[in-house]
């Protein structure tokens, strides 16, 4: 501690008792200044010394009440007080100067070295609770400053604390947040139950039209649960944005049906010309001219079945429905169909006819359309792609029973260092042909039918290839996901 940096006011009316404690103090390499009235020692009290060496007895106001004034005012209350005092000694006397806020009570005549003593005691109190109080404003200031919301909550599951961006994303004061059980803000809020905030909790939520992820994460300090930090971020702008991505990708996937339905209507219609042209040059020959007919009624219903292929791909639901998921295949299988047979693809079909599921039929057409592309992209010609789809009698945390879909494909494989990407929005090995989001957003919607997704690959000759398997339950699905 360096005494001469050190401030300290001495107030006393008496001047030869004044003149010994300063002596004293200035002896110590303290800089003192003096006071001899209560009234005078309020006012250079706001000058903020180090510490006030109070006299009890002054002519105008007793050191008591000059104690407790300066205590109570938030700009003087952390400055240390040591009251002085040859005319009160009673225990009664020391126990009402420290119920007034002093800090330190002598009896005079003082001894000088306990007097410095006490005083240095004094003054590193105060620099210990200034730098306390100002770590606390720069902790308090960042806590503050962070766009995130967050709240302490203590082991009761009481939220002690909440920052500034709690109460603007909830439009909430401090004291609708602050000291409310964790639960019960829970469920008011976010209408979610939290049966134990002890366990670790992400989840997102939609508060009319916002969006929200919070987080609940436990505190362990040596090994003891001491409460929970929760943090609130708002991701409406995010999910805004991955809604447009799954609108563009929509508008490409129904780019390629276009071009899909102009080829795979165009061989059947060009047919139906030629027929209805036959029939009219042979109407007098009934037979053939009944054979004709029979022709362009058969190319009209597999124009008519294509038809509706197209538009059970993309049609969508509001609830989840009951899905066979070998139609759902074939009718994947139809809409690439053309880009098979230009590379003289080979489908190997594995499935049972009987599996079905639960879900959204245009998100989930959408996922095995972006798996079975990639697979047919990423073989030779004449390869093999082969689907498979098994029952699953116990699956995840929930032992519940569960389909899986598998897309294996005999290509060039990932390597090892992108598969840990390929699910990320935008991440491409295409370079210009690809837009980086079909995986993601197959991700996304496999989640949100509480399903997983997972990837094994080699691209060490002579086995090389990649297998992406879904693996969805089998029981109802509660919400929409979109």
């Amino acid at each position: 501690m360096n005494s001469s940096q050190s401030s300290i006011l001495v107030v006393d009316d008496r001047p030869a008792n004044r003149y010994i404690v300063v002596h004293a103090l200035k002896r110590a390499g303290f800089a003192v200044t003096e006071a001899s009235t209560g009234k005078e020692a309020l006012e250079l009290a706001n000058g903020l010394p180090k510490v006030i060496v109070l006299d009890v007895k002054l002519p105008d106001i007793l050191g008591y009440e000059v104690c407790r004034r300066i205590k109570t005012n938030p700009q003087t209350s952390h400055i240390p007080i040591l009251q002085l005092s040859a005319a009160f000694l009673s225990d009664e006397s020391k126990v009402h100067a420290l119920e007034s806020g002093a800090d330190s009570f002598l009896t005079q005549p003082v001894e000088p070295n306990v007097l410095v003593a006490t005083v240095k005691s004094l003054v590193r109190l105060h620099d210990a609770e200034s730098q306390t109080r100002q770590l606390g404003q720069q902790w308090q200031a960042t806590f503050d400053a962070l766009h995130e919301g967050v709240a302490l909550i203590d082991p009761s599951n009481t939220i002690q604390r909440c920052n500034r961006a709690m109460t603007l994303l909830l439009n909430r004061t401090y004291g609708q947040i602050e000291g409310v059980k964790f639960r019960e803000f829970a469920r008011k809020e976010f209408s979610t139950d939290v049966e134990n905030h002890d366990v670790k909790l992400a989840e997102e939520v939609q508060l009319g039209s916002r969006y929200f992820r919070f987080t609940l994460t436990p505190v362990v300090l040596q090994e003891v649960p001491s409460g929970s930090i929760f943090v609130l971020s708002e991701i409406t702008e995010q999910k805004l944005a991955q809604a447009a991505l799954v609108v563009n990708e929509r508008l490409v996937a129904t780019g390629r049906m276009a071009n899909t339905i102009a080829h795979e209507i165009n061989n059947p219609l060009e047919a139906i010309t030629n027929l209805l042209y036959l029939l009219n040059t042979s109407l007098e020959k009934p037979e053939m001219a009944h054979q004709h007919l029979a022709a362009a009624q058969e190319q009209l219903s597999r124009v008519s079945r294509i038809a509706r292929q197209i538009l059970s791909f993309n049609r969508e639901s509001s609830v989840p429905v009951s899905l066979q998921v070998s139609a759902l295949l074939e009718d994947v299988l139809a809409l690439n169909n053309r880009e098979m047979l230009r590379k003289s693809i080979v489908i190997k079909n594995e499935w049972p006819e009987d599996t079905t599921i639960e879900g959204f039929p245009a998100q989930l057409r959408q996922v095995f359309s972006n798996l079975l592309r990639n697979a047919i992209e990423a073989s030779h010609a004449g390869q093999e792609i082969r689907l498979r789809v098994s029952r699953l009698s116990q699956w995840g945390r929930r032992r519940e029973s569960a389909i899986r879909i598998s897309f294996g494909d005999r290509g060039v494989g990932i390597p090892a260092e992108n598969i840990s990407r390929i699910f990320e929005a935008f991440y491409t090995t295409k370079e210009l042909k690809g837009s980086g989001i079909g995986l993601w957003l197959s991700l996304n919607i496999v989640h949100e039918h509480r399903g997983r997704i997972g990837v094994r690959s080699r691209t060490q000759p002579p086995f090389t290839g990649t297998c992406i398997s879904i693996t969805l339950p089998a029981k109802q699905l509660e919400t929409s996901p979109r």
